[in-house]
């Protein structure tokens, strides 16, 4: 599998695999430290600037900005909700409605390490939306979701998945039967749509499918 999907003079984007962080951290490689790897192969002491995370647990499309002002540029498209992700997502058991928009109030639990949903009350929730449309169905009724997160909450999808009672397969830490494989769930982020800093272009990054969703999608 490429790592890298797509490069430019002012950022790349790689396909993340499971079980590795995005950024640097002192337990195993990273998405940041596979980054100025590739880089320092072209010169000493390059940049590297986290754009947007993803869970270990996730795989797919990670962008990563290659100059400060670069950076800054992309993270303010994502501030103003510009950037358009779409995920993947096998769920274990179908919606009651193929497609919908769904929101809840969420609160980051850090004892627990996920987000709960919550009544707004609570002064600590934010007010996360996403959509979500069907494409497909297996055997065992688990189904193939395409997922556009309106807004971008930490463990936001599956939270809200969650919280419908299709909870993605193998996240056992929100309410799944059973793992899928060690960490890692089916979950993917697929597209990333944005505008490109230098040249002004609107264009769409893909990332592969994933094994589990090739048979669906």
């Amino acid at each position: 599998m490429n790592t890298i999907l797509k490069e430019t003079p002012g950022w790349l984007t790689f396909n993340k695999p499971a079980g590795i962080q995005v950024e640097r951290n002192p337990f195993g490689p990273s998405v940041e430290s596979l980054a100025y790897a590739h880089l320092e192969m072209k010169q000493r002491n390059p940049y590297v600037g986290i754009v947007h995370r993803l869970d270990r647990v996730t795989t797919g499309l990670v962008l990563v900005a290659k100059k400060k002002n670069i950076l800054r540029q992309l993270n303010e498209q994502f501030r103003l909700r510009q950037v358009q992700k779409t995920y993947l997502a096998m769920v274990e058991t179908a919606p009651v409605k193929e497609a919908g928009i769904i929101t809840h109030w969420l609160e980051k639990d850090l004892l627990e390490k996920r987000a709960k949903v919550v009544n707004p009350a609570s002064g600590k929730a934010f007010e996360c939306t996403l959509s979500y449309r069907q494409l497909g169905k297996d055997d065992n009724g688990r189904a193939l979701l395409e997922i556009q997160p309106i807004t971008g909450k930490y463990h936001q999808i599956r939270a809200q998945l969650a919280a419908i009672d299709c909870p993605v397969v193998g996240d056992i830490h929100y309410g799944a039967a059973e793992s899928y494989q060690p960490n890692h769930i089916m979950l993917h982020a697929w597209k990333l749509a944005f505008t490109d800093p230098e040249s002004g272009e609107r264009l769409e990054v893909e990332a592969p499918l994933p094994e589990w969703a090739e048979r669906l999608g």
